[in-house]
């Protein structure tokens, strides 16, 4: 007779073992553990959430960000850079992102030349007591070509034009230009005289100062260009009024040579135009008694064949018309010849006398 269950193959499984009742205390229990691990898998998604929002990161208009993984540039050249907008990265230290501003100015100051100042006093403009002498640890100062000493202060305006060299090439590339144009202003100062700095020539001394800070940071490869250099030049305070005495000296010596210069112009053209009155005059006169002398050649040519040809009646002539024109105003003109035996000759002549009035004019009433 066959079972009535069909055969099982394998291992007969073990019989589960009666639940057991559990209490009240031990449900609690039990549901307190299950809302707990409910209420720390919402926490750990929500700071999984946090963590990795924390990449979002915002590239303003005028900057640029370079992303790095572990301290390193993630592609090159341009590549490297990420156009303003949002983006995401990993958060700290998977990724790191440095934002670089490319349209914007940047601006370093040197301060290795001048007097020891306080961020409220410098901002405030107002300058610091005045000691006996220059303390050397505390105020900076500068030498000048002639051995003079002098406070000078540089403000240099650059912009960021290859983010990747301005970031990469150093440590601190602010730091690096501030350095850059400290060296600009020492090197500037003793190229010129404490006068030239002074009064002068500000501009060149000036224009020396950008000129050496754009040749270093040429030579160092910043990556940024130089747009703007302002240099303040002050005496040392403790000797202010002797430079303000020597001021006052120089201003009144300029004053006095400008106005001999102003007087030597004056002269100087006032001579300049007489003598072309007087070489105009002078061209003049030589130009009329040229025409005359000219004239009166062409005058004698002229009468020469008639002189030839009657020389005494031609002098009897002449002789008539130049007595005639001399002698117009005289009533009695004697003129004396000689006879050809040699013996004096007596002629009067009367010329452009009055005739004699009638006697019955001399008698009328």
């Amino acid at each position: 007779m066959n079972d009535l269950n069909p055969p099982q193959d394998g291992p007969a499984e073990p019989a589960l073992p009666p639940e057991t009742p559990m209490d009240a205390g031990s449900q609690a229990l039990a549901e307190a553990l299950r809302s707990s691990f409910t209420i720390v898998k919402v926490v750990m998604v929500l700071l999984v959430l946090v963590f990795l929002s924390s990449g979002l990161f915002t590239v303003g208009p005028e900057q640029r960000a370079i992303l790095l993984r572990f301290g390193k540039a993630q592609g090159q050249g341009e590549k490297a850079l990420l156009l303003p907008g949002l983006h995401w990265s990993l958060p700290y230290p998977i990724h790191e992102h440095k934002l670089v501003s490319v349209g914007g100015l940047q601006q370093v100051s040197s301060t290795v030349g001048w007097y020891a100042q306080t961020p409220e006093q410098m901002l405030a403009g107002i300058e610091p007591p005045t000691g006996g002498t220059l303390n050397p640890i505390a105020d900076g100062y500068v030498m000048t070509a002639d051995d003079n000493i002098i406070h000078s202060r540089a403000t240099l305006t650059y912009r960021i034009t290859d983010p990747i060299r301005y970031v990469f090439s150093f440590l601190n590339a602010s730091n690096t230009v501030q350095s850059l144009l400290d060296n600009a202003l020492v090197h500037a100062a003793a190229s010129f005289k404490v006068d030239d700095v002074l009064t002068r020539d500000v501009a060149g001394f000036q224009d020396e100062v950008r000129r050496r800070a754009m040749q270093l940071v040429e030579a160092q490869e910043l990556g940024i260009t130089v747009e703007q250099c302002a240099v303040q030049s002050v005496p040392p305070r403790q000797l202010k009024d002797a430079f303000a005495s020597v001021l006052k000296a120089e201003v009144m010596r300029s004053k006095v040579l400008n106005e001999a210069r102003s007087n030597e112009n004056q002269v100087t053209n006032r001579a300049g135009a007489d003598a072309e009155s007087i070489i105009n005059l002078a061209q003049s006169d030589r130009a009329r008694l040229v025409s005359d002398v000219a004239a009166q050649a062409q005058r004698f040519e002229e009468i020469l064949p008639q002189y030839q040809r009657h020389p005494g009646l031609f002098e009897q002539q002449r002789l008539t018309e130049t007595l005639g024109r001399v002698l117009t105003n005289v009533q009695d003109k004697i003129f004396l010849t000689e006879s050809p035996n040699g013996q004096a000759k007596q002629l009067r002549l009367l010329l452009n006398r009055e005739l004699p009035k009638p006697k019955a004019e001399e008698t009328k009433p």
